[in-house]
């Protein structure tokens, strides 16, 4: 007797907003990194490919980033007020994951040569914290290189449920060292925010909701100065998507009042 074929699964159902049944989201931290184009006029942001083996968004194109640390918080507590050790833990994050994932040492007071960022990096890979390479090199962070962009928090049933800071930095210029890490991302790549999205409508990258969301609100910009001006107007309230109705379908929707020039998408874009 043949078996019977395997219900549908309704993705909606899948994703559906459940706040009262998930765990706590666990505190993370991206940045955006603006260079000057090379190949056009328009900033080139830097954007990394995660490993297909991964079980959050593997294969999709993301910012640098990832989970904000204790020892993160420890360090965030030596430098800063009570009152704003919780922010300069998450830019502390950003900038630690950054030269982990990439090789780019930013948000530092000081320069950085490309062979004293490949020695931090192999530091933080052999698992010493950002506090012990800052003594080592003697470096001093910067946090007013991040500025305060966007902070996402989408609770979805079957996903892991991340807090996420996303700050903005500018390098300024082109001439950057990157290598991939070759665990967590396989390819790093610059890309204007508007060729990126046409590299996710080609099916060139795999662009998740909140990736897309962020790139359509990046592409309104012709520079840095532009981008954080925009990130600065606009107050940081956390983005949740939930599930709506379009036309007589099911989208994914977001507030209209964080600065994001398109506020819904599609379902495919939340379950990938």
């Amino acid at each position: 007797m043949a078996s019977a074929a395997a219900a549908p699964i309704d993705i909606a159902m899948e994703i559906e907003v459940d706040p009262q049944s998930l765990p706590p989201a666990q505190p993370a931290a991206t940045v955006v990194i603006f260079r000057r184009g090379q190949e056009s006029d328009a900033p080139e942001l830097l954007m990394l490919v995660r490993s297909k083996t991964l079980s959050f968004v593997g294969g999709a194109a993301v910012f640098p980033g990832g989970r904000v640390d204790p020892a993160d918080f420890e360090l965030a507590a030596s430098l800063a007020p009570e009152q704003e050790a919780d922010e300069i833990a998450h830019r502390i994050a950003a900038i630690r994951e950054t030269l982990e994932e990439t090789g780019l040492a930013i948000g530092l007071t000081q320069p950085v040569n490309a062979s004293d960022a490949t020695a931090a990096r192999a530091m933080l890979h052999e698992g010493a914290s950002l506090a012990e390479v800052l003594g080592q090199f003697d470096w001093n962070l910067a946090f007013d290189a991040l500025t305060p962009f966007a902070q996402w928090l989408p609770r979805f049933k079957h996903t892991r449920i991340f807090d996420t800071r996303f700050y903005l930095t500018d390098l300024g210029t082109g001439a950057v060292d990157i290598a991939v890490d070759g665990t967590e991302n396989t390819r790093m790549f610059w890309a204007s925010a508007r060729d990126a999205l046409a590299m996710a409508d080609s099916g060139k990258i795999k662009a998740i909701f909140p990736t897309r969301r962020n790139l359509e609100r990046l592409a309104q910009f012709n520079d840095f100065a532009a981008a954080r001006a925009d990130a600065e107007r606009h107050p940081i309230l956390p983005v949740t998507p939930w599930i709506d109705e379009r036309d007589g379908k099911k989208i994914v929707r977001i507030r209209e009042d964080c600065g994001y020039p398109v506020c819904w998408g599609h379902l495919s874009e939340v379950a990938g």
